[in-house]
C-alpha cells in the first residue's frame, strides 16, 4: 500500500505534531506511517507543564531501515516532517529523505521547518535552526514556514506583502518548488493570512480571525498535513492551498464553538474533506 511518512512530535493528549497531522490525512483517504521525534503527555503551553522525552536520532533511522527491509519505501508518496527534537534528528531526516527518493523518485518532501517560538512556549534544541536553513529546507520540494521561519531562510526582514513576495522568491531560488507561508502576520490585523508561492506566481488566502481565550496549538501541523494530502490528490498547488485554508478554518471554527483550545479535528472531520465555507485565494503578482 502507498502512504505518507510523517516524522514529527507527538502528544498523548490533544492535537499537535503527528497528533494533529495523522488523522486529517487518514480522513482524506491516506495511509499514514507516523514516526515520533518526541513524545509528550500534552503540548508545552499548559501551565502545569508536561512529561515525556525526545527520541534518539537512531530511532528514526532504525525504523525507516525496518520499512526499507520489507520493501515499503518505494510505496512512500511523501515524507512530511515537523518539529525535531535535536540537531542529530535533522541529520537523520536528510538521510531518510534521500533514501525514500532513491526508492521512489516521484516521492515529495514537505518540510515544516519548526524553529521555535519561545513566546509561545515552543523551544527547539541548539543547532536545529542552522540545520534546517542550511540543509533541510533547500532539499525540500515544499516548505511550510511561518513568517519568522521564512525570514530566517530568506535572510531578510518581512514587514509587508511586498517583502513577503520577495522572501518567497528568494526561498524558491534556494531549492524548494513550493513555499506555503502558514501565517503571514504583517499583512493584516483583521484577517488570518497565508501565502503560497511557486514559479508560476504568488497567492494569498485569508480567513476570519477567531477569538480564543488561549490560542490553539498544532494549527501549523494541521496546515502542512491538509496541503500535503490535497496536493498529492490534485497535483495543483493553488487548489490545494485553497482547500487547506478552508479546511483549517473549519477545524478552528468547531474548536471555537466548543470553547476549546485543543483542536477539534475529530468533531470537524467531515469538513476536513468537504469544508462548508470557502474563501477565494487572491493572486498578488
Amino acid at each position: 500500500m502507498k502512504g505518507i511518512l510523517s516524522i514529527q512530535s507527538h502528544v498523548v493528549y490533544g492535537h499537535a505534531g503527528n497528533s494533529s497531522a495523522v488523522f486529517p490525512l487518514q480522513r482524506m483517504g491516506y495511509e499514514v506511517w507516523p514516526i515520533h521525534t518526541v513524545q509528550f503527555s500534552n503540548h508545552t503551553q499548559y501551565k502545569e507543564g508536561w512529561t515525556g522525552r525526545a527520541f534518539a536520532a537512531e530511532d528514526i533511522t532504525s525504523l525507516v531501515s525496518g520499512m526499507d527491509a520489507i520493501g515499503q519505501l518505494g510505496n512512500c508518496r511523501a515524507v512530511l516532517t515537523g518539529y525535531q527534537g535535536s540537531a542529530e534528528q535533522c541529520i537523520a531526516i536528510k538521510d531518510v529523505v534521500s533514501k525514500v527518493k532513491a526508492a521512489n523518485a516521484e516521492a515529495i518532501y514537505v518540510c515544516d521547518p519548526v524553529m521555535g517560538a519561545p513566546d509561545k512556549g515552543c523551544i527547539v534544541a541548539p543547532g536545529i535552526a542552522e540545520h534546517l536553513i542550511n540543509t533541510i529546507m533547500p532539499m525540500a520540494d515544499v516548505i511550510v514556514p511561518n513568517q519568522f521561519e521564512l525570514s530566517q531562510f530568506a535572510g531578510m526582514e518581512i514587514n509587508s506583502l511586498t517583502d513577503a513576495v520577495e522572501a518567497c522568491q528568494i526561498a524558491l531560488s534556494k531549492g524548494p518548488k513550493i513555499v506555503l507561508v502558514k501565517h503571514l502576520h504583517s499583512v493584516s490585523d483583521e484577517k488570518f493570512t497565508m501565502m503560497l508561492a511557486t514559479q508560476d506566481g504568488c497567492w494569498i488566502a485569508q480567513r476570519p480571525h477567531l477569538e480564543f481565550d488561549k490560542q490553539p496549538v498544532g494549527v501549523g501541523d494541521l496546515i502542512s498535513a491538509l496541503f500535503t494530502g490535497k496536493y498529492l490528490e490534485l497535483g495543483d498547488a493553488p487548489k490545494a492551498f485553497a482547500h487547506c485554508n478552508d479546511a483549517c478554518y473549519a477545524v478552528l471554527k468547531e474548536t471555537s464553538k466548543q470553547n476549546e483550545w485543543e483542536l477539534q479535528t475529530i468533531a470537524a472531520q467531515d469538513e476536513i474533506v468537504s469544508p462548508v465555507e470557502s474563501f477565494a485565494i487572491e493572486s498578488v503578482n
